[in-house]
């Protein structure tokens, strides 16, 4: 079998990769520029390496990922966020010999762009929210106030190289015209790059999550999110497996047969209380909850594996729905930040802690806690006490 680097390891996906492609006896070396993380705590990781920050030192990660590959005769890298795909693409020379299971870089260029694609699903006649166009914010102060608001302010790329260092972006929300300007005098982001301004979408976030060999497709899997951290809307603590929506998988298998694409994607829209759909962008990496999609019988990890070793594989057409994830101490969180919000009713504050203690036993898995592979679990444990304790 072909050996792995799995990056990013204090990921929870990337614990993911390591479990699902240990399972299958997969030589395993796992990284992150900590001097430890929760991957690399797994009976599966062979090995933990600590190396310089993508985000401040790109050269020396580059580097010292280079010399790993050869050291440890690396033939795959499995690379769990935009900035380390992002770097290496970008110095994919410099890794000569190494397998990686991802699209080409202008493919991904396309897709990762939140602007491009926002043009491109224009073409394509998929729906996208009412969208303006920047290249940056030269004199955009003045049309600010001609403007609907809530307006979602956009990045088109969602890390940046700003002074020397990479700089990750974000969505920002401006509920008035002080508000954005305020936006785009304080955040880097919006100074000299590209970034669109789009009307508010009411609604709920929905996924699509593929996998796709040379153009043709693999899998499609879904899921909803029951809890999230912030409770408002933020990263699954609380998942369940569902049935694709057909029409949102007929627009991503549009997206992403267009530019022929190849690996991991999670397409993400946003559907309002009358089901009217509109793209909200493309990830093209692993996403948190990827355990829940493994659990229910679509073992990506394992079939972007296969492909990348040139092994045929079937599609996955069928896989078990009502399969609940739960991220314990995100679960904490999400519980802590109900109680303490003022927004929230004492009826609701009960319901809240009351499912908290009373989960779905027979039909919910813990995500990090796994008895055949505990360390993971004590590792994150720790330093969450850590944390609290400042």
């Amino acid at each position: 079998m072909k050996k792995v680097l799995v990056l990013d390891a204090n990921q929870r996906s990337a614990l993911a990769v390591t479990r699902s492609l240990g399972k299958q006896g997969v030589a395993l070396v796992t990284g992150d520029e900590t001097a430890t993380a929760l991957a690399g705590q797994s009976r599966y990781s062979l090995q933990y390496l600590s190396y310089p920050s993508p985000r401040l030192d790109a050269e020396r990660f580059i580097s010292s990922i280079a010399m790993t590959c050869d050291k440890e005769e690396i033939d795959i890298i499995f690379p769990m966020t935009e900035l380390t795909t992002t770097l290496l693409l970008k110095h994919r020379d410099r890794i000569p010999g190494i397998k990686l299971p991802l699209a080409d870089g202008d493919s991904i260029d396309t897709l990762a762009n939140k602007c491009s694609l926002m043009k491109l699903a224009g073409s394509l006649d998929i729906p996208i929210p009412a969208t303006q166009y920047f290249e940056n914010a030269e004199n955009l102060p003045d049309k600010l106030a001609d403007m609907s608001y809530p307006l979602v302010m956009k990045p088109a790329r969602s890390w940046l190289q700003y002074k020397g260092e990479w700089l990750h972006t974000s969505v920002k929300i401006a509920h008035n015209r002080e508000q954005a300007a305020e936006i785009i005098t304080s955040d880097a982001a919006f100074h000299s790059a590209a970034f669109m301004l789009q009307a508010f979408v009411p609604g709920k976030g929905e996924g699509v999550f593929a996998l796709y060999n040379e153009g043709q497709p693999l899998t499609f899997f879904a899921h909803k999110r029951l809890r999230e951290k912030p409770p408002q809307g933020g990263v699954s603590v609380l998942s369940e497996s569902t049935s694709v929506d057909k029409r949102l998988e007929s627009y991503s298998r549009k997206l992403l047969e267009h530019v022929n694409w190849h690996g991991i994607a999670m397409v993400e829209f946003r559907v309002d209380d009358h089901g009217n759909a509109c793209l909200m962008e493309i990830n093209t990496r692993f996403w948190g909850s990827l355990q829940l999609a493994i659990d229910a019988g679509v073992d990506f990890p394992w079939l972007l594996y296969q492909t990348s070793c040139g092994i045929s594989t079937r599609p996955v057409t069928k896989y078990k729905t009502g399969t609940r994830l739960r991220w314990l101490l995100g679960n904490v969180d999400w519980l802590y930040l109900i109680l303490r919000d003022n927004h929230f009713s004492t009826k609701e504050k009960i319901y809240a802690a009351l499912s908290f203690i009373t989960p779905s036993l027979f039909k919910t898995r813990l995500e990090v806690f796994r008895l055949h592979d505990l360390k993971p679990f004590y590792w994150e444990l720790k330093n969450y006490i850590k944390d609290l304790r400042g």
